[in-house]
């Protein structure tokens, strides 16, 4: 095969008018030179670059939603924390967390809305050939999803225990929350995690800022994470599923407060992110470092330092 490929790309090369060559080839130059070679393998690395980039994002997505709601379900009994009575009288708190069926529709239906965007983003090729690591792509994966759904159960601590005079929430003077609020923050903050999380993986082992997103996803996020605010501020007083829900159009601070949470922890998970890879590469995990890159023997090394020399003896030469 590589034999009948040589052969017939080097007909094409040399006879680029002949239709017998261009029936034989299986790669047809249309412009002199390599270079759509060169370009062409470009192409289909930053390809590769964001389908490994959207797997390893929907994944990381996929744990965080399915680890925070598994953990919150068992660990965390809202009945049992501190409140006044007349909070009671308002809605009454449930024994174990959950959310409307609704929220998590909608958190989909705008993810996913999103992620249509993400085939037109700007990715980087690899300086090496590509090749599938399942077990990487895990790692980094579950890297991502550890640290936001870690960080929206310890939101959902603070939430919950607002209350309380030892509570984070009476320390920097907010104040205390109703339960159809508490259930709203954290529509809010899994969104919106959710969103940046999709910033951090399209980087694969760069930090999210080193590679600039195109205009179009950058564009459908802002749209995203806009109507998820919207409905998080202005959500109607309400009982889906018979969870009480409540916009926090009352409680600015609140939703500022999520917000500048949420930033805080994206910021942290690129870190985790990029330092994750950095040991993988270090330590060779999983045959991280094992690209099937061309490594050069010891005498063609020595033949191209000769080769160089010879050149720029010949260039100081010519100056003299």
């Amino acid at each position: 095969m590589m034999l009948r490929l040589s052969n017939a790309l080097m007909l094409a090369l040399l006879s680029p008018g002949l239709d017998a060559a261009r029936a034989a080839a299986d790669i047809i130059l249309t412009k002199e030179g390599l270079s759509t070679i060169v370009h062409g393998i470009e192409l289909s690395r930053e390809i590769f670059s964001r389908m490994a980039n959207f797997i390893t994002y929907r994944v990381a997505a996929t744990l965080q939603l399915l680890l925070f709601f598994f953990i919150a379900i068992f660990a965390f009994h809202p009945d049992e924390y501190y409140r006044p009575s007349f909070v009671d009288e308002e809605s009454e708190w449930p024994h174990f967390f959950h959310m409307p069926v609704l929220m998590l529709m909608l958190i989909t239906l705008l993810n996913d809305g999103t992620l249509i965007s993400i085939a037109y983003d700007n990715a980087k090729a690899s300086t090496h050939p590509t090749k599938w690591n399942l077990v990487v792509l895990f790692v980094s994966s579950s890297i991502l999803g550890a640290v936001s759904c870690g960080s929206s159960l310890l939101l959902l601590q603070f939430l919950l225990d607002s209350w309380s005079e030892n509570g984070l929430f009476q320390k920097l003077g907010m104040p205390g929350l109703y339960y159809g609020q508490i259930t709203t923050a954290i529509y809010l903050k899994i969104s919106v995690s959710d969103f940046l999380t999709l910033f951090s993986a399209r980087t694969g082992t760069s930090f999210f800022f080193q590679i600039k997103p195109a205009n179009l996803l950058i564009g459908a996020c802002v749209l995203a994470l806009s109507l998820s605010s919207i409905l998080a501020i202005f959500w109607p007083k309400s009982s889906p599923d018979g969870i009480p829900t409540e916009g926090l159009q009352s409680e600015l601070g609140v939703f500022g407060f999520v917000w500048i949470f949420c930033l805080i922890f994206f910021v942290v998970q690129d870190v985790f992110k990029v330092f994750a890879y950095r040991f993988m590469y270090r330590t060779n995990f999983a045959g991280i470092n094992e690209t099937g890159a061309v490594v050069l023997p010891e005498s063609a090394e020595k033949l191209i330092a000769e080769m160089d020399a010879a050149l720029k003896q010949l260039d100081d030469d010519e100056a003299h």
